[in-house]
């Protein structure tokens, strides 16, 4: 058995120095040890862009609303909310039916509120939409005009996930504030 070590160990090194030296496959290795962090953050980099193109879309859009309060236009011809969405929505991004604005006045540009209206209830179940207020305001007044929109995520890989509501949409808002220009009613 003595004797058979040596050869053995000898045998043992040409074959370990052999497979050191080979180089097929090691491409197909590294694409496999690189390819899912980098299709990962390639697909993050998408949804992010993606999203922040819609993020403009809707931000334009709450413009164009507030240009309608701004002038009179919507309180002139009694434009509802939904009148005022389907004007301003584009439908190439969005599906306007879920696109909602809150319209709401105040007596200064301190008190006005322009943070995000929550979208559910404190359970998160529940979408409480029809809670939200559309005060299309006189001249002279302050006005917020923030349009709504629950935008569908894509779970990317490896846990990337830009959603923050129940069902995995994330809150999009666009939103202007404004004092109404005297107009004629």
């Amino acid at each position: 058995m003595s004797r058979k070590l040596p050869a053995f160990l000898r045998r043992l090194a040409r074959e370990a120095s052999r497979f050191a030296r080979a180089r097929g496959g090691a491409t197909a290795v590294e694409f496999a040890l690189i390819a899912p962090p980098f299709l990962a953050t390639l697909i993050a980099i998408l949804e992010v862009t993606i999203f922040l193109f819609g993020q403009m879309a809707l931000q334009d859009a709450a413009s164009q609303a507030a240009r309608y309060f701004l002038t009179g236009q919507a309180q002139n011809n009694n434009w509802s909310a939904q009148t005022v969405v389907n004007k301003v929505c584009p439908a190439v991004l969005f599906n306007c039916n879920n696109v909602f604005i809150v319209v709401q006045n105040y007596s200064s540009f301190a008190s006005a509120n322009t943070a995000a209206p929550a979208m559910y209830n404190s359970s998160g179940q529940a979408f409480i939409q029809p809670n939200y207020t559309y005060d299309p305001g006189t001249p002279g007044e302050i006005m917020v005009v923030q349009l709504v929109y629950a935008w569908p995520v894509v779970l990317g890989p490896l846990g990337f996930n830009l959603g923050n509501l129940p069902n995995g949409a994330v809150e999009m808002m666009g939103v202007s504030a404004f004092r109404v220009e005297p107009y004629s009613g």
